[in-house]
């Protein structure tokens, strides 16, 4: 899981099993975030639709903007906060770019450890590049 800035530069990156739902993975990937400041706005897509995940971020102070699901009844966004989520194509800029880097889609690596020490230098990789000369 990879949480993005504005220009879709990596904030912060995980790595679990896929077993459970990314939901449950939000706080663990703020934790280990680059930077020691908090995001101000977090947006996501349908999965990530959930009143306890709104709690908790909203305890951290994180505005989180997410699509509702069909199953939904109480209706929490409006279409303001809507009009963000179409910048969600950032984020998959930045699985684009990680997905440049052939150890990382081939997976190499049978060690979680190791698997994430890739990912974050291909981060560190990532963010050196938009560094001005």
């Amino acid at each position: 899981m990879a949480l993005a800035d504005g220009a879709g530069l990596p904030l912060a990156v995980t790595v679990a099993s896929a077993n459970p739902s990314e939901i449950s993975l939000v706080g663990d990937t703020l934790k280990h975030r680059f930077l020691r400041r908090l995001p101000t706005r977090i947006i996501g897509d349908r999965g990530y639709d959930s009143d306890a995940l709104d709690a908790q971020l909203a305890k951290r102070g994180i505005e989180f903007i997410a699509p509702h699901r069909s199953t939904r009844r109480h209706i929490t966004q409006d279409g303001r906060q809507l009009r963000r989520y179409c910048r969600r194509w950032k984020i998959e800029r930045l699985f684009a770019w990680l997905q440049n880097f052939r150890r990382l889609v081939t997976r190499y690596e049978r060690h979680v450890e190791n698997f994430l020490a890739f990912v974050q230098l291909a981060c560190i990789i990532i963010l050196s590049r938009q560094l001005p000369d």
